[in-house]
Formats: C-alpha cells, structure tokens, sequence
C-alpha cells in the first residue's frame, strides 16, 4: 500500500501528495564485476570504482583507465546512469551508499561493489534521483544496514527494497532537481575559482619573493629596483610569550563578559581575529598576569597545536576591545621598526610560506607541533628598502587573501544551503 506524505519546503503550484516506492522501482540495476584485469593506462574508459566516490558524491578521478573488451563492453555506462557504491573501505562508512550521476555517453566502466541504475526516464528524473539518494535521510538507510567492522559493506538484496518518497509529479522532480543542479553548478564554479586564486597565490609567494641565496624577486612590481635585506625576526620584532606562570586562568576565571578578552587558537584564524565565540577574565586577574598583553599595533601568531595563524591588533579592533590578551598557545610579534616596515607586508609574509618552511627546516614538536620563542627570533626575512614597495606587495597578497576568504566564504553559505535545504526538501 502507497504511503503519501508531503516535504516542509516545496515550489509553489505543487500540492499532490508524495507517494513511497522501493528502491528497485527506479529502473534496471546491474552489478558490478572485476574488471582488473583491463586496466590500462592507454585506455579510453574512466573507471568507478571505491576510490571514485567522494563524501561530496562527486566523481573522483583516481586515473584509472579500461580499455574496451568483452568484459568491459557490459560495464560501459551512459549519461544519466547512476552508480551506487556498496563498500567502504573504512568503518566510518562516509561513502557508502554514494551516488554519482553519469555526466556522458560511453566514456566510464564500473568495477565491481558498484551498482548501476538505469532509471526509467518516463517517470524518475536523474537530477532529482542523484540528490534523493544522496540526502542524508536516504543514505542513513543503507548505512543502516551496513555489515563489517574495519571495512563495512552492504548486499544489494539487502537494501533492494528500502523505500523512499518522491513527488507523483514528474515536473516537481524536475523543478527541485533542477534546483539543486544550480546549486552544484554554483558550488563547482566557486570551488573552481578559489583553487585557481589559491593556485596564483602558491605561485606569487615564490615568484615575488626572493629565493634562497638571492637578494631580488623573479617578478617585481613596477617601478620598484634596489637589493632586499636579509634581517632576522628577533631584529624586527619583541616576541613575546603569553603568560605561563602560576597565575595562568583557569576555566573558573572565564566569564562570557568581562574587563579583558582572553584569546584563545579558535580566535586567530587564517583571515584574522574571529570573535564569534569569546571569553573574559576580570581586571584583578589581568592583574595577575605579566605577559600576554596587546597593545595597538601587534601581531598575534598561533604558535602551538594550529601553527601560523596570524592576526593583527589595529586601532579599530582597540576601539572594541582595549584589554586583550594572548593565552599560552600563542605568540606576539611588537614591531621594533616603527615606519621602516609596512603593517601589511609583514602580514604577506607571516600569511606566505614563512611557517611551513620553518616547520620543514626544524621539525619542532613531533607530537604536538610547536613554534618557540628562541627558534622563531631566528629566522630570516628578505625586506625592500622601499617602504612603498613593501606596501604595493603587502597590498597585493591583501587582496588575493580577500578573494580567496571571499570564495571560501561563499561555499560554506551556499553548502549550508543545500544541506538545509536537503533536511527541507526531501523527507
């Protein structure tokens, strides 16, 4: 008997109910066999199989390649075919149950543990399928039915009539799976865009600085001549520790207000001072403490557990914040140069390669990673003489930094949004 139910969200002009079908009324299935044996790099045919299924059920191309024969012709999948992964090779089963939605004609094979779905078209429509079996709430069933401990799998006959609710409506499948396509799309484009500015950004941090044993960079910005100069850190800034002594604050100490903001890691994140989350100490505790105190003009660098996060301490954020000090995970950097060195090329630098080169070179905390004060004075910077050089560099990573937070910013909204909208839309 039909189970009819309707989803929280839905399109307007759309008001049938839902209707329950098995898993095995969607179309054909065919399973996958071992196909090993026609693996070659020559070959024309990506393969599926467990490596190729993502947590994002994006196809994962491990370049893996099947030429055509007898047993590859009866595995050779057409656009619009879905495959379902059986197996994970973990016990979290993260890609169990994954669904990936072919994207052309006669140009991917499926190995074995991989189920083919050939959907009826007339009345099932892929898009729409693609992200029913992939929202949370389907995909719980089969992990459901999961068997295995260190490598977790599931039989198709298991799972063949698990039941799912879809629209009656074949245009209300299409108008949602149309959504969530434009959603991907977007979230693909996005994605693109940050990693290709990651990439200019790798590729300018060695370009624009200058390499070991050089005194110039291989690109330089016009207008700009003259030999950098190889300083120390200890020689451009007082490091200075947060507090350790016996005096330290204990949770009791902490109030969600308070005289002084007491940072922690989570509040220097690669972009800057996060104050989603924040802590107190009152006046008589800063009172207590001798080191770890901000004053305007700092740089803040996290120097143990997340290594190299840096943050600055301007006026606008004194304004908000006039008592701030650094736990014990942490670094201040207090300029000693004053107006020899430009603010925003020495966030360029501690933002570049600076923290994992240092890490590579002296390998400091094997269990839990750690910058200290002695090591870190010790390292050397290449610096223009020209102050305007320095800001046009510090300008430029400013602004590469922006795009690449901005993107960033952008896929975490849009992917909150369609997990939202997966809980809403499906049921």
């Amino acid at each position: 008997m039909l189970k009819y139910i309707t989803p929280r969200i839905r399109f307007q002009g759309f008001k049938s109910w839902w209707k329950s079908i098995k898993l095995t009324d969607l179309g054909i299935f065919v399973g996958g066999t071992a196909i090993e044996s026609e693996f070659n790099p020559e070959g024309k045919y990506k393969v599926i199989s467990i490596g190729s299924y993502s947590e994002e059920s994006k196809y994962k191309d491990q370049g893996i390649r099947a030429i055509y024969s007898k047993k590859t012709e009866k595995r050779i999948l057409e656009k619009d075919d879905l495959t379902m992964i059986l197996n994970d090779k973990t016990s979290t089963g993260k890609i169990i149950g994954r669904v990936l939605l072919i994207d052309e004609d006669n140009s991917y094979v499926y190995n074995q543990r991989t189920q083919r779905i050939c959907l009826n078209k007339n009345k099932y429509v892929p898009d729409f399928i693609f992200q029913l079996l992939n929202a949370d709430i389907n995909r719980n069933k089969i992990v459901r039915s999961a068997q295995g401990n260190t490598q977790i799998y599931v039989n198709w006959s298991d799972i063949s009539n698990l039941d799912y609710l879809i629209p009656e409506s074949i245009e209300e499948q299409q108008a949602i799976g149309s959504l969530f396509r434009t959603l991907d799309d977007l979230l693909a484009s996005y994605k693109d865009n940050l990693i290709n500015y990651q990439s200019l950004k790798a590729t300018m941090l060695s370009k624009m600085f200058p390499k070991a044993g050089q005194t110039v960079p291989e690109i330089r910005l016009d207008g700009f001549d003259g030999e950098w100069e190889c300083v120390k850190m200890a020689d451009i800034f007082q490091i200075i520790d947060g507090d350790r002594g016996k005096s330290y604050p204990g949770e009791s100490d902490f109030s969600s207000f308070g005289h002084t903001l007491f940072l922690d890691t989570g509040n220097v994140k690669k972009t800057g001072l996060d104050f989603s989350t924040t802590k107190f100490i009152s006046e008589e505790k800063d009172k207590e403490l001798r080191n770890g105190k901000l004053i305007s003009g700092d740089f803040i660098l996290t120097s143990r557990g997340t290594l190299g996060n840096v943050a600055y301490y301007d006026e606008n954020i004194q304004k908000r914040y006039s008592s701030v000090r650094i736990n014990s995970a942490m670094l201040i950097l207090r300029p000693l140069l004053g107006a020899k060195i430009a603010p925003e090329y020495i966030l360029a630098v501690l933002r570049g390669n600076l923290i994992s080169n240092f890490m590579k070179v002296n390998q400091v905390g094997s269990a839990q990673p750690h910058i200290t004060k002695k090591e870190f004075s010790k390292i050397k910077v290449l610096v223009p003489s020209n102050i305007q050089e320095q800001q046009a560099i510090g300008s430029y990573f400013s602004n590469l930094d922006n795009l690449i937070n901005s993107y960033q910013e952008k896929i975490s909204q849009l992917e909150i949004l369609k997990k939202k909208l997966l809980q809403d839309m499906f049921i």
